[in-house]
């Protein structure tokens, strides 16, 4: 294969993955949320997609423990891009990778490992994992910065949804809010298209992050949060599921073995 032509297949690529991050960054509207049941493997991501959904997004919990990880960067990324890029050629949609907190890569090198895959958008997180800490948040912007400028270098568009991880734990009240704002305005600045507040499940919460920050609001739907609709009226414009369908995944198997055991026919 000559230079040239391999260089015309790159562009092609290239614009492909450039229509898709703005079919993903579109879908992106307050009050009529994307819905993100996060996948795990190829069959997960048909399963979805096949029931509709326009854009797919990867859970690094789900990922992880399928690998036999723990989550939080317990995974080698090698693996976990791996798995990702699975699900990516497993569908036709947009599909946006959980690359937690960027696994320690430098900004080109993660920007080429998830254009590599053919994915088109990104979580990063803004806990430091070997800290066990919030990452100062300067020094968070500066990364998210540098991601953006590393996507422009290399041609790609990239959908970046920048977690705030100030409600992990439960955390809550108006300080907490406050700074979670501060958060997201910072990041949005430096370059984030959305902004995920992860485990925040107060209605007052959210409508003041959604009124607060000057772009779309990620919430994870969450067994005691608002439900669905309710998000939708709060004016969120993202909702994932982070592992919760794994997880009830395996509930079922586990149901289903537990028949098994007992001898009864699982498919009655």
């Amino acid at each position: 294969m000559s230079a040239v032509y391999r260089g015309v297949i790159w562009m092609n690529e290239r614009e492909a993955l450039k229509e898709r991050a703005a079919r993903l960054r579109e879908l992106h509207r307050p009050g009529d949320p994307l819905l993100l049941p996060n996948v795990w493997d190829a069959g997960s991501a048909k399963v979805v997609a096949r029931a509709g959904y326009p854009a797919l997004a990867t859970a690094s919990a789900a990922i992880a423990e399928m690998l036999g990880y723990d989550d939080h960067q317990g995974a080698p990324p090698e693996e976990m891009f791996a798995a990702a890029g699975r699900v990516v050629r497993a569908v036709e949609v947009p599909v946006t990778v959980d690359a937690e907190a960027g696994y320690g890569l430098a900004p080109r090198d993660l920007v080429d490992r998830l254009a590599g895959i053919g994915a088109v958008g990104c979580n990063l997180e803004d806990t430091d994992h070997a800290k066990g800490a919030l990452t100062p948040v300067d020094e968070q912007a500066r990364f998210i910065a540098a991601v953006r400028a590393a996507a422009d270098a290399a041609g790609v568009d990239l959908v970046i949804n920048a977690r705030v991880d100030v409600f992990l734990g439960g955390a809550d009240g108006p300080e907490v809010t406050r700074e979670a704002i501060e958060r997201g305005r910072r990041y949005f600045e430096a370059g984030a298209d959305c902004v995920y507040p992860i485990l925040v499940s107060s209605e007052k919460t959210i409508a003041a992050l959604v009124e607060g920050l000057p772009g779309p609001v990620n919430c994870v739907c969450l067994p005691d949060g608002p439900d669905l609709r309710r998000l939708a009226e709060l004016g969120v414009a993202r909702v994932s599921f982070g592992p919760g369908p794994y997880r009830l995944a395996l509930g079922k198997l586990k149901a289903t073995a537990v028949r098994i055991a007992a001898m009864e026919n699982p498919y009655t």
